[in-house]
């Protein structure tokens, strides 16, 4: 057999030694702490989504940092931006539904955010001392909030053309929700800002296309507001993965999501439908009756994941299951 090319050679060199890391991680994964665990590959990453303004729309990423409050990149955190009235109530696309047509970026520690008909603003990410330390009311729990000033405040309000708003930024030093005061079965240690109530949310591509065969309008993604869509598996198995390893985060899905009138927002349009997909989903998505002290009547659609280790995710890596053996 003749030798092979020298770029070939180095192709071939290279993909072993990825094969042989990831056997490696692999088996320290099946041999830590004593016990012996099974990583089953249910899934691919194929998409990661950050929203650092809550119910505004959400910046595609390829990378991400997972904290124990949820996805970062660079200067931005997920849902550490919050619009509340002036009393401290936070307002989301359930009561203003134009929200959803507010962009975001980050450029230079700066919050960029444009609208329709709107001039572009640039917000500093670290908020100065001077600006007020505030109550913010969310889901019933008071969480704190540090006031971004008054030309933001001007911004938001002449855009939704309503009451007067505010926007307000999560610090890190100040004290997070707890998870489980907001939904039970979440864990002590689960926590989070301005989230609704979990860390991360994951909906598979599957699950989206199930339901779309059900909708006489077909819909995206974009609807549901997932941190992390997965690609190559069944419709709804992110219900049923328990612990899952992405790159090297670790995390649990500790309950399904279940969906409110937002969902019925066109996040194109800023229109609210308030019928579907919701009507739909409840025909077919309802919780056991044994948890309808918790989901009440909300249809489930994605599920939400508690962070047991923090680290880096990306667009492509696999998503295995953990089996204890």
């Amino acid at each position: 057999m003749p030798p092979l090319p020298t770029s070939r050679f180095a192709w071939l060199c290279a993909s072993a030694a990825v094969v042989a890391l990831g056997a490696a991680a692999a088996w320290r994964w099946r041999h830590r702490r004593g016990g012996r665990r099974e990583l089953v590959q249910v899934g691919t990453v194929s998409g990661l989504v950050i929203y650092p303004v809550k119910s505004c729309r959400g910046l595609p990423l390829e990378r991400a940092e997972v904290t124990e409050l949820g996805v970062q990149s660079g200067d931005l955190r997920d849902r550490f931006w919050l619009v509340t009235k002036e009393d401290g109530h936070m307002v989301t696309a359930r009561q203003e539904s134009r929200l959803v047509l507010v962009s975001v970026n980050c450029k230079n520690g700066h919050l960029i955010l444009n609208a329709p008909e709107m001039t572009e603003l640039a917000v500093p990410v670290k908020v100065p001392e001077k600006n007020p330390v505030k109550n913010c009311r969310v889901f019933g729990l008071d969480i704190q909030g540090q006031d971004c000033g008054d030309e933001v405040a001007h911004w938001f309000t002449t855009f939704l053309k309503s009451e007067p708003y505010r926007l307000m930024h999560y610090e890190t030093d100040m004290a997070p929700r707890k998870c489980e005061k907001i939904m039970m079965p979440f864990r002590p240690k689960d926590e989070v800002a301005y989230s609704d109530c979990g860390p991360l949310l994951i909906i598979s591509e599957a699950s989206m296309e199930d339901l779309n065969t059900r909708l006489e309008k077909k819909i995206d993604l974009r609807y549901f507001r997932p941190n992390i869509t997965v690609s190559g598996c069944d419709a709804y198995e992110e219900d049923t993965w328990g612990k899952i390893i992405i790159g090297d985060v670790e995390m649990k899905e500790v309950i399904a999501c279940g969906r409110c009138i937002l969902t019925t927002v066109d996040p194109d349009t800023g229109i609210i439908d308030r019928k579907e997909p919701l009507e739909t989903l409840k025909r077919y998505r309802m919780c056991d009756p044994a948890e309808k002290h918790i989901h009440k009547s909300a249809p489930l659609f994605g599920s939400f994941f508690g962070i047991d280790k923090t680290g880096t995710i990306k667009v492509g890596d696999p998503v295995y299951k953990v089996i204890e053996c």
